[in-house]
């Protein structure tokens, strides 16, 4: 009786190379790149967070008369005796959602051209180059209609939107393909789900005060939203205490689980989010009994971007594929 050939593991770049169907992959020479686009991904879309809010907190939204040009017939600004820094700062902000279109069409090359994944998986690539596309429609909204506030809110959620979905993308790209399952019990399943809901009206009672408020859109303009700014503040003080109380229930409940890997890596997550939602806390608190300063207000932006961020990471720990 003859032996059986040995069973030899196939090269990882020769598989890549052929996907499912037999064809060449012509990006199997950049898939290892994934990862590390996908979290430069993260990143600029929380930046343009930062470097949006920079143009609401300097009063520069009309620092760029047009769109989808700076100045008519001219794609910059124009440097003259009389220029002031709000065109830069609002063309700087331009320019990074460039930036952030460039990496949102490498998530897209590599994302969707991978068909050893899942189309499930392939369609995300696709949700942050569209996510650049609709911001950039919004954002030439905003200054045709002289910075509403309504639209300037709406121009911060989709960011936020844009943030979470790219948070699971990453995170998606690291599990398989199979059904998802709960990595501990129901009641932490069904917590991190509580919890991962109440981020959006943290988020959208966030904006709504800021949109109340000094900061929300040029300096010239006189109008706000016509909601009372103390009235929402506290709804949304009230908003994230209840969000800490869900996510101090979770940290409980985690930590009277087996500690297996994948719980301690769930833990890991939970607390991460404590320590973000914890300094965005005091960030808020500081900017309200100190006037709304600039300065911790931009912080608190950038603190909004990473409390979801952290949200979603934690979620999707809860959870094994």
């Amino acid at each position: 009786m003859s032996t059986p050939a040995p069973v030899t593991p196939s090269d990882p770049a020769s598989e890549a190379a052929r996907p499912a169907g037999g064809a060449a992959d012509p990006f199997s020479r950049f898939r290892g790149w994934t990862r590390g686009v996908l979290i430069a991904n993260v990143v600029a879309q929380i930046g343009i967070i930062v470097t949006g809010g920079a143009v609401r907190l300097t009063g520069s939204g009309l620092g760029c008369s047009t769109w989808p040009l700076c100045e008519p017939g001219q794609f910059t600004p124009v440097f003259h005796e009389a220029t002031s820094y709000h065109p830069f700062v609002e063309f700087g902000n331009r320019t990074m959602t460039g930036v952030l279109a460039v990496i949102a069409l490498a998530v897209l090359l590599l994302v969707w051209s991978d068909r050893r994944r899942t189309d499930s998986y392939r369609l995300l690539g696709v949700v942050p180059l569209a996510g650049v596309a609709a911001q950039a429609l919004i954002g030439g909204v905003v200054v045709l209609l002289d910075l509403h506030p309504g639209w300037v809110s709406l121009h911060f959620v989709v960011s936020g939107a844009l943030v979470w979905v790219s948070a699971y993308l990453l995170h998606r790209h690291g599990e398989g393909d199979g059904a998802p399952r709960p990595v501990a019990s129901g009641a932490v399943t069904l917590t991190g789900r509580v919890l991962g809901f109440l981020v959006i009206p943290v988020v959208v009672l966030g904006v709504v005060v800021t949109g109340s408020g000094p900061h929300s859109g040029d300096t010239e303009v006189g109008y706000r939203l016509a909601v009372d700014p103390l009235t929402m503040t506290r709804a949304h003080s009230a908003s994230v205490w209840l969000f800490v109380g869900f996510l101090a229930l979770l940290l409980v409940l985690l930590l009277r689980q087996p500690a297996t890997d994948l719980v301690r890596r769930a833990r890991r997550g939970a607390w991460l989010l404590l320590a973000v939602t914890l300094a965005q806390g005091a960030v808020g608190y500081a900017q309200y009994f100190n006037g709304l300063p600039a300065l911790l207000v931009g912080l608190h932006m950038l603190g909004a971007g990473l409390l979801v961020w952290a949200t979603a990471n934690a979620v999707l720990r809860l959870r094994t594929r």
